[in-house]
C-alpha cells in the first residue's frame, strides 16, 4: 500500500516520515552553449507514477537521462533516496530503464532476455527462476518465455524489456517513451496495464512522455516542462481544470482563451471584462495574478443554446453571444466554431448523447454558457 504524499511548493513529506524517492536540487545541464535543463529542483515521493510531460527539446529526457547517470549535470546535486548519486555511474545507481527501442537480445529467448541482469549479478539458480517466471507472470508473458523477441509483436516486446527491469526489484523505474514505437490501440492496452504493474509492485515510476493523453491517463503526478524548467506540476485533475500558464492550457488539451480585463472583486467571485461580455470567475484563481490576463474555459465544459428572440440564459452562468461558423459531427460529440460578438472564435464540443438532437448549423445565432467555477484565470503571454 503506498504511502500518503502530500506536495506543497515541490517539497514532498510521506505519512511514514521518509524523504523524496528522487530528488534534483538546483539540477543544470549545458551543452555547450545550449541549457537543457535549467536550474530545476524536484522531489519525487517514493511508490508514485510520476511523468515528465512536453514538447520536444523541453529538457524531459536530459532530466531523466541525468536521475539514470547517462548524462552529468553541470551543477546541482541528484539524490536517490537521499543518497547523493551526482556523481556515482548509471551500473552502481538501483534505477533500470525502459527505452522505447527494447534493446532486447535477438539471439536470446525471452526469459534469457528477462534472467540477463540476475545470472550478472551471480543470483542462486533457484532464486533466479521464481524471479524471472514471477516477472513474466506480471507482464502476462508466462506462456512465451521459450520464444525470442523476433517472433513477437512490438507490444509483447516491450513487456518483455519491462519484465527485464523490474526482475532487479529496482528502488525506481525510468520509462523514456516507451510507448513511443507502437500503435494507437496497443499504447491505450499497455497505458492501462503500466498503471496496474506500477500499483502492483509499488515501485516509483518516472516516465517521460509528449503524450498529454499518456500522462494523464498513467501518472498520480505530472510535472509540465518548458525550456528546461517546470511550468506547473500537479495531478491530472489540477493540471487540466486550473492550469497556470497560457503554455500549460493549451498544451493539456484545447482551451479557449480570451483577453480579459478585471473589473470587479466581491466575496468568492471576481468579474471581467472579456470582450464586451461580463465572466465570473472563482476570486482564488486571481490570487498572485497581475500584467494581461486570459480567461479560459475547456471546450466541452460550455453548452450551446440558440439565441432567438426570448432565449433566456440560466441565472448566474456565464454567456457569450455569437454565430456558429463551423460544425463538425465527429461521432461521440459535435464540435463547433462560435465566433464571438466580441470577435473570439471560440470551440465548443457538444455531446451527442441520444437521438433527434438539434445541430445548430453555421449562421446559427446561439449563446455559449458555462457555470463560473469552470473558469480558470492565466497571464497572457506573447506569442504563445
Amino acid at each position: 500500500m503506498q504511502a500518503h504524499t502530500t506536495v506543497v511548493a515541490g517539497a514532498v513529506e510521506t505519512a511514514d516520515g521518509a524523504g523524496p524517492d528522487i530528488g534534483l536540487y538546483d539540477v543544470t545541464k549545458r551543452f555547450g552553449e545550449q541549457v537543457a535543463v535549467d536550474e530545476l529542483t524536484l522531489e519525487i515521493p517514493k511508490g508514485s507514477f510520476f511523468a515528465l510531460l512536453g514538447p520536444s527539446g523541453c529538457g524531459k529526457t536530459t532530466t531523466l537521462r541525468m536521475i539514470g547517470g547517462f548524462e552529468e549535470p553541470t551543477s546541482g546535486r541528484i539524490e536517490l533516496a537521499g543518497r547523493d548519486v551526482t556523481d556515482v555511474p548509471p551500473h552502481k545507481r538501483d534505477v533500470n530503464t525502459v527505452f522505447q527501442s527494447y534493446a532486447l537480445f535477438p539471439h536470446m529467448t525471452v526469459e534469457k532476455n528477462v534472467a540477463f541482469g540476475l545470472e550478472r549479478k551471480k543470483v542462486r539458480r533457484d532464486e533466479l527462476r521464481r524471479r524471472v517466471g514471477e516477472a513474466l507472470e506480471l507482464v502476462e508473458l508466462g506462456a512465451l518465455a521459450k520464444r525470442r523477441p523476433t517472433q513477437m509483436s512490438g507490444g509483447q516486446q516491450q513487456r518483455v524489456a519491462l519484465a527485464r527491469a523490474l526482475v532487479n526489484r529496482p528502488q525506481a523505474l525510468l520509462l523514456d517513451e516507451p510507448l513511443g514505437a507502437l500503435d494507437l490501440r496497443l499504447r491505450k492496452q499497455l497505458q492501462i496495464q503500466l498503471s496496474h504493474i506500477q500499483r502492483e509492485v509499488g515501485i516509483t515510476f518516472v516516465h517521460v512522455t509528449h503524450d498529454q493523453e499518456e500522462a494523464m491517463t498513467m501518472a498520480d503526478r505530472i510535472a509540465v516542462m518548458r525550456d528546461g524548467r517546470i511550468d506547473q506540476l500537479g495531478s491530472a485533475e489540477e493540471l487540466y481544470d486550473q492550469p497556470r500558464t497560457e503554455f500549460v492550457a493549451n498544451f493539456l488539451g484545447s482551451s479557449n482563451l480570451i483577453d480579459a480585463a478585471l473589473v470587479a472583486r466581491q466575496g468568492d467571485v471576481a468579474e471581467f471584462d472579456a470582450g464586451g461580455a461580463r465572466v465570473r470567475v472563482p476570486s482564488r484563481l486571481v490570487d498572485g495574478r497581475d500584467g494581461a490576463l486570459c480567461v479560459g474555459v475547456r471546450p466541452e465544459k460550455i453548452s450551446l443554446r440558440p439565441a432567438d428572440a426570448g432565449a433566456q440564459v440560466p441565472d448566474g452562468e456565464n454567456s457569450l453571444l455569437g454565430h456558429v461558423t463551423d460544425a463538425s459531427f465527429v461521432g461521440v460529440s459535435t464540435h463547433y466554431i462560435v465566433r464571438t460578438d466580441g470577435g473570439h472564435d471560440i470551440q465548443v464540443f457538444a455531446q451527442n448523447a441520444g437521438a433527434g438532437l438539434e445541430t445548430l448549423g453555421p449562421g446559427r445565432r446561439v449563446a455559449a454558457t458555462w457555470q463560473p467555477e469552470y473558469t480558470f484565470v492565466v497571464a497572457k503571454e506573447a506569442g504563445a
